[in-house]
């Protein structure tokens, strides 16, 4: 009976370290995004979110937290945005699909038909402290 124990103690030890990659794996996470728009660009960017990409970005299973714009003028061209995920292997199959959508691919050659809306995109994935109040 001893040694079953010790053997069920051993196999439990070894897995451990697979359980918590899995579950780190399904931790939601968050995506900060920072959009730099061409000059002038900023009410075509925010067309484009408002009417098409919010609902796009949903049926790939992103949530939408917020979207926000500086209060300053000196960084008016930039769009501040956070995007919930299940997991970052949700997020990227998310941002795969949605890049392959061709509903996607129609707005996107559609509202940049007079030249490029988007200079630069930064993203970073955050996950919530034990305080936060997003979970």
């Amino acid at each position: 009976m001893k040694k079953l124990i010790l053997i069920l103690s051993v196999l439990a030890g070894a897995c451990l370290p697979l359980m918590q990659v899995n579950a780190e794996e399904q931790t939601p996470v968050y995506e900060l995004r920072i959009y730099t728009t061409h000059p002038g660009k900023m009410p075509n960017l925010l067309a484009r979110f408002k009417n098409h990409t919010c609902k796009l970005f949903e049926r790939h299973g992103m949530v939408n937290v917020g979207y926000w714009v500086p209060a300053d003028k000196k960084d008016s061209n930039k769009l501040y945005y956070m995007l919930k995920h299940e997991s970052r292997a949700a997020a990227e199959a998310s941002w795969k699909a949605f890049g392959a959508d061709p509903e996607w691919i129609k707005v996107s050659t559609e509202s940049e038909a007079k030249g490029k809306i988007v200079a630069g995109v930064e993203s970073t994935f955050l996950t919530s402290t034990e305080f936060s109040a997003l979970k």
